[in-house]
């Protein structure tokens, strides 16, 4: 058997605006000030101080200078190694990086690694494999220096 079909209304039967007022009232987005987010700083300004105070206004800082600075693990070193792709001065193993070296993983050959900077725990895991680390600040300004000058 087929079901009836639904009433347009459940609510406020007999009433002949099921209380929304003038028929006005629920024609188009302006009887609630707006679709949307319409509004938030002017009219609804209330709604905005007391449930979204964040909405507007700056916060924090961003620093635009900053230069993000390559990195490389300890164990991408180790698969140069093993790929051959590193030269071998005496029984050394030389690595250089314009980078960070940081110190996941680990590393069995002797490296002299030279970079811009090392976390602590890269420089001890490349020493106790026999390795060397030297930090190359110094050199990268000067040939900044020069050629800047020449």
């Amino acid at each position: 058997m087929p079901k009836r079909k639904e009433r347009k209304s459940k609510y406020l039967r007999g009433m002949r605006r099921h209380g929304k007022g003038n028929i006005k009232n629920r024609r188009g987005a302006g009887n609630r000030g707006g679709r949307g987010k319409a509004g938030m700083h002017k009219h609804k300004w209330s709604y905005t101080v007391k449930y979204e105070p964040d909405k507007y206004g700056r916060h924090g800082f961003v620093r635009h200078n900053k230069k993000p600075m390559p990195a490389i693990n300890v164990w991408e070193i180790e698969n140069y190694i093993k790929q051959n792709m590193l030269e071998k001065d005496g029984e050394l193993y030389t690595f250089t990086f314009k980078g960070k070296i940081l110190g996941s993983g680990e590393i069995t050959k002797p490296v002299k690694v030279r970079a811009l900077k090392i976390t602590q725990k890269a420089k001890k895991k490349i020493e106790e494999a026999g390795g060397r680390v030297e930090i190359i600040k110094e050199e990268i300004k000067e040939k900044q220096e020069k050629e800047e000058q020449g």
